[in-house]
């Protein structure tokens, strides 16, 4: 049982209408109950703040996500619950269109610069700048007090739920798409795959923030990037980030540390929020990190840059996330645990399969557990075999580590149930569980649920970011052996 690694599946998208009420709830439950004879051991499903919480500040309504969680419990599954703080639509998947609360949207009429901002102007209104994250501007709140005040209205809504051990798990939304990321590569504003992306910080408070940083530092006269190129440019193309570029530069390295450093504070104080809203519940805090797998064999890193991981050969960009995760023991949730490098354009200078082993080595070195999700849908047997690989990249062992703590399927579909596919995934998920059946008791596989404890102590900056040095990768088999084919 130690190697038996938990599976949920990911809802559609459009459970719950613009309006707010669940659509389809006969349906949803035949859904679940397909699943349900897949042998998965739960679902996840977004809960939209701009739905919930759209009527007004602190007008919170659950009704539509209280049924829905209502008929996982009567399904015999789990959830996992997504704190969706950001906007649906703009992104790869995204079927419908949830815009952040009109009461917030209104707000940015008067001061467009609560939305991440790039060099030339243009706002992104997927998710707040996190340079408002301490502005008391939002009615009397900031967007941290926001984002705490929604969880802890989730868990009195849900606390039955809770109780019952039906939610399990609490992945904090922590930028665009859930992600803690800056939205360096939307493609409402024509990014296309695999352009390097542009550096958000652009807006008011964030060059306030760094006009100040750079002056404290001794060095007034720096200023934020104006040679890093557009969304679709490639490194050569910039000043920045080719060869010799001003990302070597002490100019560019106390930008890139300044910018990735926010990043990592922003989740930091949402974490702890969420952390105080769930105290004492038995649930799971996870944050997800995105998988910005181009231009990583590039020695710019650019892509991995814009969107604010500081990652290059001679950095590990990952590993301090990893590290502040570890003080809310939360969990780090990657993507794009699917892919191969051999499926990538070459001159993409792309690298899924090294990105995933960087980043799952430096969570384990920092003793935090891993989750993992598939980037991209996928029905076909290397997809599957990649994941299982990920999932335990020693194979089955005595111990049964290391292992992921989780896989999320993306997602619940009609072309997930046509029959050969379908078939075909009922056969990934007996993999998953180690050949075993369906356990409903999380705690035989090493994963009993405790009451949450208080987060440790806040690590200090310069201590997070001493776990940058970097280390070389844990071992990896070839190929999995457990494959669904094999």
């Amino acid at each position: 049982m130690a190697n038996y690694v938990p599976i949920y599946v990911m809802l559609p998208l459009d459970i719950v209408s613009s309006d707010n009420v669940l659509t389809d709830k006969e349906g949803l439950k035949n859904l679940m109950m397909k699943l349900k004879t897949a042998g998965v051991d739960g679902v996840m499903s977004d809960t939209w703040w701009g739905l919930v919480e759209g009527k007004g500040p602190k007008q919170y309504d659950w009704s539509a996500y209280r049924s829905m969680a209502e008929l996982v419990k009567e399904c015999g599954l789990r959830l996992q619950a997504i704190m969706s703080f950001h906007q649906c639509g703009g992104n790869v998947g995204d079927a419908v269109y949830i815009p952040i609360p009109k009461w917030v949207l209104d707000i940015g009429e008067s001061d467009p610069d609560i939305f991440y901002t790039n060099r030339a102007g243009n706002r992104d209104k997927e998710y707040l700048s996190l340079g408002v994250d301490h502005q008391n501007i939002f009615q009397g709140r900031t967007a941290v007090q926001v984002y705490g005040d929604f969880m802890k209205s989730f868990r009195d809504a849900m606390a039955d739920l809770i109780e019952d051990e039906v939610i399990t798990d609490i992945e904090v939304g922590l930028g665009p798409a859930g992600e803690l990321r800056y939205p360096s590569y939307p493609q409402d504003q024509g990014w296309v795959f695999p352009g390097i992306g542009e550096f958000q910080c652009y807006d008011k408070y964030l060059k306030a923030a760094f006009k100040e940083a750079a002056t404290k530092a001794g060095h007034p006269e720096w200023d934020m990037p104006d040679n890093a190129g557009v969304y679709n440019d490639t490194p050569e193309e910039t000043g920045f980030f080719g060869p010799n570029g001003t990302y070597l530069t002490e100019e560019g390295k106390f930008f890139l540390t300044w910018y990735s450093n926010n990043l990592i504070i922003h989740a930091d104080d949402i974490l702890d929020e969420a952390n105080k809203a769930f105290l004492g519940c038995k649930v799971k805090l996870g944050a997800k990190v995105a998988g910005v797998h181009w231009w990583y064999n590039d020695s710019s890193h650019a892509a991995e840059l814009t969107a604010g991981y500081y990652n290059l050969y001679v950095r590990d960009g990952y590993r301090p996330i990893a590290k502040m995760l570890s003080r809310h023991a939360a969990s780090l949730d990657f993507t794009c645990i699917e892919m191969r490098d051999s499926e990538q354009p070459a001159a993409a200078k792309s690298a899924p399969q090294e990105l995933v082993k960087q980043v799952f080595s430096g969570a384990w070195r920092e003793d935090i557990d891993v989750a993992g999700e598939n980037a991209l849908p996928r029905y076909d047997s290397y997809a599957y075999n990649q994941m299982l690989l990920n999932a335990r990249p020693q194979g089955v062992t005595d111990k049964g580590k290391p292992k992921m703590y989780g896989v999320t399927y993306l997602r619940a579909s009609d072309d997930l149930f046509k029959e050969d596919n379908f078939d075909l995934f009922k056969i990934f998920v007996t993999r998953m569980h180690a050949n075993q059946e369906y356990c409903s008791d999380p705690g035989k596989y090493g994963q009993e649920l405790k009451p949450l404890a208080r987060s440790k102590p806040k690590i200090p900056i310069d201590e997070l970011l001493e776990a940058s040095k970097p280390y070389g990768f844990f071992p990896w088999d070839e190929e999995t052996d457990m494959s669904v084919d094999g």
